[in-house]
């Protein structure tokens, strides 16, 4: 399993990537995105030396707030023209996998319009996602893509598309965490995860694990039995980061713990 953090787009990159290294995570979670991390802004080229010199692996991220479904077209491509820069910026750095945010802010239009406007943009993406050789892979969110039937209106229709399992935001405006029955239906298609703590409701706090209600230890062994021993990002935004440092020993120590034989755990 694979530790790592997501850059503030804020701030300069490769300083983010230093300051990674010397926490010794594993990889950095990319964001290309404004003011600084803007894909048109940022040098690859030194991003590649930095990652080469600290040894960082990289996963794809992209911002949140891109318009996948806006009911203007050219609103929509103009998002998807800004994902198609991301893609061959990731393609470059030799990042695997990208993830994207499934958009449901169209006012006025029914569910049905919401679910073919980003299938239309996701379609769009593909051959040049194949071409670069980055996969897709599509974040729940709260409210209208939290739930394994929700992600399935999308996953479904495109069997390529991977699952990006973020189990903070499984925790919000549900009535439990879906992470369970997400992993149950899409398990076989995970290739990411974000972990961060909240306490429900509609408040995506970011808080550091252990602070919240979400049981670190259950979600583990829930990601264990899936198969899952991949990349884990600490999505802990503070601006201390030994709430980051912590929550990086907390789960390495969860993670080791909880993939030992039962046999083990006894002598303990």
């Amino acid at each position: 399993m694979l530790i790592g953090a997501m850059n503030h787009p804020g701030r300069d990159v490769c300083s983010e990537i230093e300051w990674m290294a010397e926490m010794e995570l594993d990889f950095i979670d990319l964001t290309l995105e404004p003011p600084v991390a803007d894909v048109r802004r940022v040098d690859l080229q030194a991003i590649r030396r930095a990652l080469a010199t600290h040894d960082l692996r990289l996963v794809g991220h992209t911002a949140y707030y891109l318009p996948l479904c806006h009911p203007f077209e050219s609103v929509r491509k103009a998002a998807v023209e800004e994902l198609k820069l991301c893609l061959r910026a990731f393609g470059t750095l030799g990042a695997a996998w990208m993830n994207i945010h499934p958009d449901s802010k169209a006012p006025l239009h029914e569910r049905k319009f919401i679910i073919e406007r980003n299938l239309q943009t996701i379609q769009e993406l593909l051959p040049l996602a194949r071409e670069v050789g980055v996969g897709l892979m599509i974040e729940n969110l709260p409210g209208s893509f939290n739930t394994a039937n929700q992600l399935g209106e999308l996953l479904d229709p495109v069997p390529e598309l991977g699952l990006h399992l973020d189990i903070g935001h499984a925790n919000l405006l549900v009535s439990y965490n879906t992470s369970g029955e997400i992993l149950a239906a899409y398990g076989h298609r995970l290739q990411h995860v974000h972990l961060h703590d909240n306490k429900g409701g509609s408040s995506d706090l970011h808080l550091p694990l252990g602070t919240g209600n979400i049981d670190t230890a259950y979600y583990v062994r829930l990601l264990q039995s899936a198969g899952y021993d991949r990349s884990i990002t600490l999505e802990v935004f503070s601006s201390d980061r030994q709430y980051l440092a912590h929550s990086r020993d907390l789960l390495r120590r969860t993670w080791d713990q909880s993939a030992r034989p039962t046999s083990q755990l006894a002598t303990k």
